[in-house]
C-alpha cells in the first residue's frame, strides 16, 4: 500500500492490502473538516428546504445516507490550495450542490435498472414509480446547478458552471451507453465500451468534485486540472470495485442481490474477463452472450473462480496508484494525505 507522508513530502511503502484499521472517510470529516461538516450539514438542509412539499422519508435518506465522498473529496481538494484556513462558504455550498447532482443520478439510475433498493431500502422508482422518481430526480439536478450557480462571485467561476453541465451531459451518455452495449461484441470492444462507459458515468462526477474544489478555493487552473485527473482514476478504481463487490457482498450489507450485473446482462470488467477466460462453449458465456440474464450463485461463483476476478482487481488497485502522482506536485499536509488514504481506501475496503 502506498500513501503520501504528508510530514516528509514524500512516499512511504506499506505492503498491498494492509489498510488502515480506521475509516479513512469518517476520519477525513471527523478530524480534519468538522467545522466545514457542520456548515455542509446547515447548507444541505436550507438547500432541501424548497423541496420540503415534494420529498418524503425516502429522499431524504439517499441524502443523509452513504459517507458523502464526493463532497468530501471536493472539500479536501479545495484544502489543496488553502491548506489549514478555513473553507470559505463557495466551498462548502459547492459540495452541497454536487451532493445534489450526485443524487440526481442516483434516483434516475435506479429508475433505469429498475431497482427497488437503495442502501437496504426502498428506492424512489420502487416506493414513489418511475414517472414521480424521474421529476424528483430532475428537481434534484436543477437544484444542483442552481447551487452552483449562486457560488459565482467573478468570471472566472463561470467556467465552473460549464464544467457542471459538461459533466451532467457527459453522464447521460455514459447511461446510454451502458444500455446500448450488445453482450455478443467480442472481449476487446466490450473493454473498450466498459471504460469509456465507466469514464462517463462515473469518474466524470468524482473528477468534477476534485477540480471544483481547487476552483472554489481560487487555486490555478492547472492545479485545478491535476486535481481533476486525480479524481477521474479514483472514479475509475471506485466503479470497477463496485463491479467487483456487486459479485461478493451479502444483500444484507450492499442493499441489492448479489450478481445483479450477471442478470442484467451488465458486461462489467470482472464478467468481461471471466467470459474471456471461460470460453465460448460454457454455459455461463453462452447465456450472457446470447442476452439471456444469468441468474443463481453457480454463475456468479462460476465468475468468481476465474482469474478475471484477480485482473479486474489488479486494474482498480493500477487506477488507484496512478492517482497519487496527481497528488505529489501539491504541498503535503493532512488534507493530501487523506486524499490519498481514500484514493486506497476505494481499493482496499472489505467487502
Amino acid at each position: 500500500m502506498t500513501e503520501l507522508d504528508e510530514n516528509q513530502g514524500r512516499t512511504a511503502l506499506r505492503l498491498p492490502g494492509c489498510a488502515a484499521a480506521r475509516d479513512p472517510v469518517r476520519a477525513a470529516w471527523d478530524e480534519l473538516l468538522p467545522d466545514a461538516h457542520r456548515r455542509y450539514q446547515e447548507t444541505l438542509t436550507d438547500r432541501l428546504e424548497p423541496q420540503r412539499g415534494y420529498l418524503t422519508a425516502t429522499e431524504y435518506a439517499i441524502y443523509h445516507g452513504g459517507k458523502r465522498l464526493r463532497p468530501l473529496l471536493l472539500l479536501l481538494s479545495a484544502h489543496l490550495v488553502l491548506g489549514p484556513r478555513p473553507a470559505p462558504q463557495k466551498v462548502v455550498d459547492g459540495a452541497v450542490a454536487l451532493e445534489m447532482l450526485h443524487v440526481a443520478t442516483l434516483i434516475h439510475d435506479d429508475v433505469v435498472d429498475d431497482s427497488l433498493l437503495r442502501r437496504g431500502m426502498a428506492s424512489v422508482n420502487a416506493a414513489r414509480g418511475a414517472e414521480t422518481a424521474i421529476i424528483v430526480g430532475d428537481m434534484q439536478f436543477v437544484q444542483a446547478v442552481r447551487g452552483f450557480i449562486d457560488v459565482i462571485d467573478h468570471e472566472r467561476d463561470m467556467d465552473l458552471v460549464k464544467m457542471v453541465l459538461d459533466t451532467a451531459f457527459r453522464v447521460c451518455c455514459g447511461e446510454l451507453d451502458e444500455l446500448q452495449v450488445d453482450p455478443s461484441w467480442d472481449t476487446g470492444l466490450l473493454l473498450a465500451r466498459y471504460w469509456e462507459t465507466i469514464d462517463r458515468k462515473t469518474a466524470v462526477l468524482f473528477g468534477l468534485a476534485c477540480e471544483a474544489g481547487v476552483v472554489l478555493a481560487g487555486g490555478r487552473s492547472a492545479d485545478a486540472r491535476r486535481a481533476g485527473f486525480f479524481g477521474r482514476r479514483v472514479g475509475r478504481a471506485f466503479q470497477v470495485m463496485d463491479d467487483l463487490l456487486d459479485l461478493v457482498q451479502d444483500e444484507e450489507k450492499s442493499g441489492k442481490p448479489r450478481g445483479m450485473d450477471l442478470a442484467r446482462c451488465r458486461a462489467s470488467l470482472p464478467i468481461i474477463y471471466a467470459l474471456d477466460e471461460l470460453g465460448p462453449d460454457h454455459a455461463v458465456t453462452r447465456a450472457f452472450r446470447g442476452g439471456e440474464p444469468v441468474g443463481g450463485e453457480h454463475a456468479v461463483n462460476e465468475v468468481r473462480r476465474t482469474r478475471g476476478f484477480a485482473r479486474a482487481y489488479a486494474d482498480a488497485r493500477a487506477q488507484a496508484l496512478d492517482a497519487l502522482e496527481y497528488l505529489r506536485p501539491f504541498r503535503p499536509g493532512p488534507h493530501r494525505a487523506a486524499l490519498a488514504d481514500l484514493a486506497l481506501h476505494v481499493v482496499d475496503r472489505a467487502p
